[in-house]
C-alpha cells in the first residue's frame, strides 16, 4: 500500500472530522433535549413516536371537545334551572288563585304576575349561546324554535340535537330539543283531568283528582274518559276507554249521578271524585303520559283568570282549569328536573372522560419520552468523552501538520 504525505494528512482531517461530528450530534441532543433528533438517529423509535405523537393530538382535540361540549352543557343546566324556578313561581301562583275568598281584582292581578311567568319562559326557551344558536332549537338554529302563531305559542326547532365527539368511543349530545324540554312529559307523570263542561248551560260539575290507588291494575296508564248523559230524566254518566266504548264496572256500563251526593269513579288503578250539577254532554278526561304544552297551560290559566267568576258555572270552570293546570305544571316542572338531571349526568360524565383522557395523555407522553427523550446523565458523559476524543485528535493533526516521509529518508 502506497503511503504519502498527503494520505496521512486527509487521514488525520477524517478522523477529526468525524470526532467533531460525533461531538456536534451529542450537543444538538442536548440542547434539544432529544436522543432522536433526526429520524436517521433511530428509525424504529423515530416510527413508533410518529405514532405516538397522532395520538397525543387526538387526545388533545377530545379534550377541546369536551370543553366545548361542557360549556354548552353548563349554560342549558342554568336555563333549566330559571324554567324550574319560573314554573314553581307558577305553580304558587295557581294555588294562590284557588283560594276562594279572591275577588275578580285579585285574580287580575294574579294573572298579570303569572304572564311575567309567561313571558320569561318564552325568552328561556328562545335563548342562544355565545355563538347565536338557539340553546334548545336542536340542529336547527336559523330561527327562534318557539314562535307564537294564532296565538299559541308553537315549536319550530328541530327534534334532533346536536352530538360531539367527546371521546374515540363517545358521542354526546350537547343539548336537549325543546320539544323535550317544553313539551314533554316524564315516564312518571301523574294523570291530569280535563273537564269539558256546558258553562254556557249552567254546568256547575267540578272533580277532585285523580288520585293513584293501584298501579298494578292492567288499564294503569291507559286514558278514560268520565260522559254524562241524560237517561230517561235521569243524570247519568259513564266511563268510556280510549276507543270511546263504556267500560264494565263492577258489572255496570252505567251509573246514576246525584248532584247533592256527587259521583266517584274507581277505573284503572285510579280514582275521581265528581261534584256539582252537570249537564248531558259534560266529560271529564283523565290522561296519563300525554305530550303537553307548558304554554298553552299557562294560557289556559290566564285566560280563566281574567274572565268574571259571577256565576257557579263560572266558579266552577275556573276551580276545573286551576287543577287541570296545577297538575300539568306538576308534570312539566318533573320533565325539566329530569331534564336538568340528564344535562347533569352528562356534565359528571366529561369530568370522568377528562380524568381518563389526562391520564391516558400522560401515558402517551411517558411513552413517547422513552421513545426520543434524552438521558442527560448519559448525555454529559458522551458529551465529554466526544470532546475529549475532538481534542486528540485536533492535537494529532497539529503533531502531523509538522511531519513529512522525507524526513525518514
Amino acid at each position: 500500500m502506497r503511503i504519502s504525505t498527503l494520505t496521512m494528512f486527509e487521514s488525520s482531517l477524517s478522523a477529526m472530522n468525524r470526532q467533531q461530528s460525533a461531538f456536534m450530534e451529542v450537543g444538538q441532543q442536548m440542547a434539544s433535549g432529544r436522543r432522536v433528533v433526526n429520524p436517521s438517529d433511530d428509525p424504529q423509535a423515530a416510527s413508533q413516536a410518529v405514532g405516538v405523537s397522532q395520538s397525543i393530538a387526538v387526545t388533545a382535540q377530545y379534550n377541546d371537545s369536551r370543553i366545548s361540549a361542557r360549556n354548552a352543557l353548563s349554560q342549558e343546566e342554568s336555563v333549566l334551572g330559571s324554567v324550574s324556578n319560573a314554573l314553581t313561581s307558577a305553580k304558587t301562583l295557581m294555588v294562590q288563585a284557588g283560594n276562594g275568598t279572591l275577588s275578580d281584582a285579585d285574580r287580575t292581578s294574579l294573572a298579570s304576575q303569572l304572564q311575567g311567568v309567561y313571558e320569561t319562559l318564552i325568552g328561556q326557551a328562545n335563548t342562544t349561546d355565545g355563538n347565536g344558536s338557539y340553546l334548545f332549537g336542536g340542529v336547527k338554529d336559523s330561527a327562534p324554535p318557539f314562535v307564537k302563531q294564532n296565538g299559541a305559542i308553537d315549536y319550530k326547532g328541530a327534534d334532533t340535537v346536536r352530538r360531539q365527539q367527546v371521546d374515540s368511543s363517545r358521542q354526546m349530545p350537547v343539548g336537549d330539543s325543546g320539544r323535550e324540554v317544553f313539551f314533554g312529559v316524564h315516564h312518571g307523570a301523574k294523570y291530569v283531568a280535563q273537564a269539558d263542561t256546558d258553562t254556557a248551560g249552567g254546568s256547575t260539575l267540578t272533580f277532585s283528582g285523580p288520585a293513584v290507588e293501584d298501579v298494578s291494575d292492567p288499564d294503569y296508564g291507559k286514558s278514560f274518559t268520565v260522559d254524562f248523559y241524560d237517561n230517561a230524566g235521569t243524570m247519568a254518566y259513564r266511563v268510556l276507554d280510549e276507543q270511546g266504548n263504556a267500560m264494565t264496572i263492577n258489572g255496570q256500563t252505567s251509573f246514576d249521578y246525584d248532584s247533592a251526593t256527587g259521583g266517584f269513579v274507581e277505573v284503572g288503578g285510579i280514582s275521581l271524585s265528581l261534584q256539582g250539577d252537570p249537564r248531558a254532554g259534560d266529560q271529564v278526561e283523565m290522561t296519563k303520559g300525554r305530550e303537553q304544552n307548558v304554554f298553552t297551560s299557562l294560557e289556559n290559566a290566564l285566560k280563566a283568570l281574567d274572565s268574571s267568576t259571577d256565576s257557579p258555572a263560572d266558579k266552577a270552570h275556573l276551580a276545573n282549569t286551576l287543577a287541570s293546570v296545577s297538575r300539568q305544571l306538576d308534570n312539566s316542572l318533573d320533565n325539566v328536573l329530569t331534564v336538568r338531571a340528564s344535562a347533569g349526568a352528562r356534565l359528571n360524565e366529561l369530568d370522568v372522560l377528562d380524568q381518563v383522557g389526562g391520564n391516558r395523555a400522560v401515558n402517551y407522553e411517558a411513552t413517547l419520552s422513552d421513545l426520543v427523550d434524552l438521558d442527560y446523565s448519559k448525555a454529559v458523559s458522551d458529551y465529554t468523552l466526544r470532546q475529549v476524543g475532538l481534542q486528540a485528535s485536533q492535537r494529532a493533526f497539529v503533531d502531523m501538520r509538522g511531519m513529512s516521509l522525507f524526513e525518514m529518508l
